[in-house]
Order: structure tokens, then C-alpha cells, then sequence
């Protein structure tokens, strides 16, 4: 399968020699893909280029039913086998992986629908004789990088947003979970999509360097790693590209003692350990008011303890957890861990590697809860992106909120109380770009996606999903002339 570099609407194969894609359950070799060299990403740059004016030019219409057309086509002819590709490469449970494939599809449905809903507007002049006109036209060419975590759902919030608004795309998905990709973009291709419009490809660091550094492209959507994308960041504005960064999270979940403490102690599980706890908007901190906090320390670990982890997830679609991307994810799990114990943290449950019997070839950590933790600790501080549960009293709102805030990071967070009035002052003292109340998922199609401070710059999603891949052009008319 090492014809991953999709140019011109067809594939090829890279003259590089081929990158393996791992199962990270037995570290066996999947497939391998192209490791993409900078004439690889100049020619689909190139391709992107060339295909940009003509799909620009099409009727919102015309994009629209191209875009159904390729959602209706991937749910019917490519989902299965993309979902079981996804759970081997990226580790999720099948279930998981049908969810997220799923959503994806209305993403791009979604999106299709609004590409005739792109208006400008008008008005006269505000000292007379004129008259300006506001268009909205696709910002051109998109490099799209997406991570190995929700690699077709998150490149769905690019694709269809950016199509929808005309641009062209060269894609470069993750290396670490390139597969599932690939059968998505597969269905545009089925549904008529003309050649150069997408373009993929596949790789490591390097071909996204070459990618970000190419004056042919005009706006970066990256999603992924502080680190990474400050580095995007900086490459970006050297040539005052557009950029769309979702970056790092680290969310907090505050739990007030008036709400129901068995539905949100089973809502922060889902939220923490769903794919391994490997999800931006993971729970990574868990502040509960300090009345209710051994009963929810009670039904947290009680629940935590029943987690099935799998090995693997296809024949095992319904298990909750599987394993971890890599050893390095693991071994940074391990040592947030081992810094909190020796800092005086305790264990109520896990705290170990798995490596025992199906275990022992895969990347593997057991569902941890930890109490005894205070703001100094790593698993505290920092995103420790696995399935780790950090749990910490509280006796105020206020002691609540400098807890939550009290982090680089600005993503996601989530509130459980019965009262209103604690509700809404949640909602404006949490910074953080989204906040769940009574509810662990903050996401919705119609609504902004995207974080405060280093958790990125931009949204994804929803009507400023869709904005951030046009430009607003003012043309003011004189119309006699003088």
C-alpha cells in the first residue's frame, strides 16, 4: 500500500523509502506508506494550485452535491473497512471508530448545505455617491495536518468547511494513522471530484515542514501538539499565511456537591478514559467540592475498576479502552505518574503498565486514579494525554475556578451543578473555549470548536468553521464616476 501520495487525482508511490504504520496492540506492521520528499509536496502543491480556480469558480451548488455525494459514498461503500482500519492503526475500540467515521460523513454533510448559504452583503455609501459591495472568496489553497487521535473526523472539520468554501487542499495525515485517511479521501475521488482538489501526503515531520513553508499555500489547519504547532505558528507568519492551530488541553471538571454525584462520576470516566484518554478534551483534572468528594472518589474508582481494556478492538468492538499510539506516550504516562507518587500522590487504582498475556506486545497502560494530588504535580500541570484520573478537593467556587484556570492551557472544561446561578459563573470565569454543563462533550457542527492561551488560535466548526477559509473582499463603487 506504499501508493499513498494522492497528486493529480491519482495515486503514487514516493521515492523514498516507504514508512510501516503499527498496530500499537502488537506492534505488528499494518502497512507501509510514502514517506513523502519535498518534490513530492511541491508537485501536489502544484496540483492544488492549478485545480484551485475552477473549483473556486463552481456554484455553491455544484459543491454542495459533490459534497453529498462523497459523504453518501463513503458511509455506504468505504466505512466498514475504514473503521476497522482506523481501530487497528490508531487503537480505539471498532464502536469508536464507527462513531467517529460517522460523524465525520455529517460533517462533510453539514458543510455541503452551507456551501450555498455563502453571502456577502451590500450597503450604500455612509457620506453618499457611493456604494460598497462585500464579497466572501475562498482563501486558496489549504495545507491540512491532522494527528493520529480523530485523524477522518478532524480532517473532516477542514474538508468540509474549506471545499465547501472552495479552496483546494494538499492533506498530510499522521503517520502514526494514515489508513483510515486514505479510504475517506478515496470516496471524494469516487463521488467526481476533479483532480487537484484534494491532494495527500503521507509521512513524517518533513513532509509538513515542506508543506507549512510553501509560498503556494496560502492557510495551515493544524491539529496536534503545542509544541508543534508554535513551530507551525512562527514558519506560518514569516509568510503571513492564515492559520487554524487546535492545539494541547488540559480540562478540568469541577463537581459541585449539589449535583448528582453517581451521573457526574460516570460522566468524567467516559470523558477521561474514552481512546485511552488520548483526546484533546480529555478530563485530565477532576476538582470535586469537598462534601461529596469520598463518594465521588467511591464511584469513580468502583467504575474505573470495570473498565475493560482490549487488545484488540475489532473483535472486541464494545470495550471501553484499548491501547495506547506508541512507547513514548506511554512512557510519558509512566513518568507524570511516578513524579505524582513521589510527590505524595496515591494510587486508588492502577498506577502500572499492562503487560501480561495479550498485553505483552502492545502499548498499554491500566486506568489510573490518583488522590492525594495538589497543583505542583506533572499530571496536574501538564497534558499527560492517557488514562490517568487525578482527583482533588475543593471548598469554594472560587478556589474552584483559580484551580481550573490555573494551566497554560484553554480548551475544554466542564461543569456539574444543579444551580443556575453556579452554572453561569462557571461559564464566564472558566478560560476556556469551550465548557460543558451537566454534560462531558462540547462539541457540536453548528457551534465554534477551538481553545484559549496555547491551546491554539481559531476555530473549527459551525458558522467561524466555514469563515475562516474565505477572505472578505470590499469593493466600493462610485457608480457615475466622479
Amino acid at each position: 500500500m506504499s501508493a499513498t501520495l494522492l497528486i493529480g487525482g491519482r495515486w503514487r508511490e514516493g521515492a523514498l523509502p516507504p514508512l510501516p504504520v503499527f498496530n500499537p496492540a502488537t506492534q505488528e506492521v499494518l502497512a507501509h506508506t510514502a514517506d513523502a520528499s519535498a518534490h513530492d509536496v511541491d508537485a501536489a502543491v502544484a496540483s492544488a494550485a492549478a485545480a484551485f480556480p475552477a473549483w473556486a469558480a463552481r456554484s455553491g451548488r455544484e459543491r454542495a452535491a459533490l459534497l453529498h455525494r462523497a459523504a453518501e459514498r463513503f458511509r455506504a461503500v468505504h466505512l466498514e473497512e475504514a473503521a476497522v482500519l482506523l481501530t487497528r492503526e490508531n487503537g480505539k475500540p471498532l464502536s469508536d471508530s464507527r462513531k467517529e467515521l460517522l460523524y465525520s460523513a455529517d460533517v462533510i454533510d453539514f458543510y455541503a448545505d452551507e456551501a450555498r448559504r455563502i453571502t456577502g452583503t451590500h450597503f450604500s455609501g455612509d457620506m453618499g455617491g457611493t456604494h460598497s459591495f462585500v464579497w466572501k472568496e475562498p482563501v486558496g489553497v489549504v495545507g491540512a495536518i491532522v494527528p493520529y487521535t480523530f485523524p477522518v473526523d478532524l480532517l473532516a472539520w477542514k474538508l468540509g468547511p474549506g471545499l465547501a468554501a472552495g479552496c483546494t487542499f494538499v492533506v498530510k495525515p499522521s503517520e502514526l494513522a494514515p489508513l483510515s485517511v486514505l479510504r475517506f479521501v478515496q470516496a471524494f475521488l469516487d463521488a467526481g471530484l476533479p483532480e487537484g482538489v484534494i491532494n495527500v501526503v503521507t509521512g513524517g515531520g518533513a513532509a509538513g515542514a515542506a508543506l507549512v513553508e510553501h509560498p503556494l499555500v496560502s492557510k495551515i489547519a493544524f491539529t496536534g501538539s503545542v509544541d508543534t504547532g508554535r513551530r507551525i505558528g512562527e514558519a506560518a507568519a514569516r509568510q503571513f499565511k492564515r492559520t487554524t492551530l487546535e492545539l494541547g488541553g488540559s480540562a478540568p471538571c469541577i463537581v459541585f456537591a449539589d449535583s448528582d454525584i453517581r451521573t457526574a462520576a460516570a460522566a468524567a470516566l467516559r470523558r477521561c478514559f474514552s481512546h485511552t484518554g488520548q483526546i484533546c478534551i480529555s478530563v485530565n483534572r477532576i476538582f470535586v467540592e469537598r462534601p461529596a468528594f469520598a463518594a465521588f472518589v467511591e464511584y469513580f474508582s468502583v467504575a474505573a475498576a470495570r473498565l475493560h481494556v482490549t487488545a484488540d478492538g475489532v473483535a472486541e468492538p464494545n470495550a471501553d479502552m484499548g491501547p495506547m499510539i506508541s512507547a513514548a506516550a506511554v512512557d510519558k504516562v509512566a513518568a507524570h505518574v511516578a513524579d505524582a507518587q513521589a510527590l505524595g500522590a496515591r494510587a486508588v487504582l492502577g498506577g502500572h503498565r499492562l503487560t501480561d498475556g495479550a498485553y505483552a506486545r502492545g502499548h498499554f497502560y491500566a486506568p489510573t486514579v490518583l488522590t492525594g494530588v495538589t497543583p505542583a504535580m506533572r499530571v496536574m500541570r501538564e497534558e499527560t494525554f492517557g488514562p490517568v484520573a487525578p482527583l482533588m478537593p475543593f471548598d469554594s467556587r472560587d478556589e474552584a475556578l483559580a484551580l481550573a484556570n490555573d494551566t497554560p492551557y484553554g480548551l475544554a472544561a466542564y461543569v456539574y451543578t444543579r444551580d443556575l446561578e453556579t452554572a453561569f459563573a462557571c461559564a464566564r470565569g472558566l478560560r476556556c473555549g469551550g465548557i460543558g454543563i451537566n454534560v462531558n462533550d462540547i462539541t457540536d457542527i453548528r457551534a465554534p470548536f477551538g481553545g484559549m492561551k496555547h491551546s491554539g488560535i481559531g476555530r473549527e466548526l459551525g458558522e467561524p468553521g466555514l469563515d475562516a477559509y474565505l477572505e472578505h473582499k470590499h469593493i466600493r463603487l462610485n457608480a457615475g464616476g466622479r
